[in-house]
């Protein structure tokens, strides 16, 4: 896709992206960290883990922070994310307007388990406008930063590589999307967006473009043409 052609294709993530869910997923991870006997910032927590897959944050921790989570407290945790999802998520500001806009084919790739995709998106009202076309880090072998989730969306959306515009909002993502060949917009628009590491590892990927409100997508698609 050339920089004057507009995409086929727009893949979202989720977490960041459609929905305002970095903050309380950050928050209850480090809490069953702190009480699994492990030690780690907040900082540190959105630089090595936003946008990885669950599968990834556990042997992070592992093979950098010589913590081992049992299955038991992973489950426990997916428990009160769930809860807290359930009592606190929102949507991010503008999507619902910026979904029905579109005047390209989109979807959703996320590092989230296909049941949490569908419970974020439900209860923030957004199931309805991109169901079934959801794509979750569980139906690849490697999960973000490698291409292969943005790929297998591409190939179930029957969209070339090339043809597809990813919007991310983590490092992992835009790594993801430039391996898969494809062009990225870096969204910084979510409340945990503020921190100033998180920025400036997003500007290092050099995304195509960085932008931080969600309604402005439609007239940057148009401006394309």
């Amino acid at each position: 896709m050339s920089v004057q052609q507009p995409p086929r294709l727009v893949i979202f993530d989720c977490d960041g992206v459609l929905v305002d869910s970095e903050p309380i997923s950050i928050a209850v991870l480090l809490d069953m960290i702190g009480r699994a006997g492990g030690s780690v910032s907040e900082e540190e927590a959105y630089r090595h883990f936003l946008g990885r897959s669950m599968a990834t944050v556990r042997e992070v921790l592992r093979d950098e922070f010589a913590l081992e989570l049992t299955d038991p407290q992973l489950g426990e945790m997916r428990t009160e994310l769930m809860r807290r999802f359930r009592s606190q998520l929102r949507p991010v500001e503008g999507i619902a307007e910026t979904l029905a806009r579109l005047s390209v084919a989109s979807c959703v790739a996320s590092s989230g388990s296909l049941d949490r995709i569908r419970l974020s998106l439900g209860i923030t009202g957004l199931l309805e406008m991109l169901e079934p076309r959801l794509y979750s880090a569980g139906m690849v072998r490697r999960g973000k930063p490698a291409p292969d989730l943005f790929l297998h969306a591409a190939r179930a959306m029957n969209v070339a590589a090339g043809d597809c515009l990813v919007i991310e909002d983590s490092p992992a993502g835009i790594d993801a999307a430039h391996s898969a060949g494809m062009r990225v917009f870096a969204f910084t628009g979510a409340s945990h967006a503020g921190h100033a590491a998180l920025v400036a590892e997003l500007a290092k990927r050099r995304p195509d473009r960085t932008f931080d409100d969600m309604r402005q997508l439609p007239e940057m698609l148009a401006g394309l043409r």
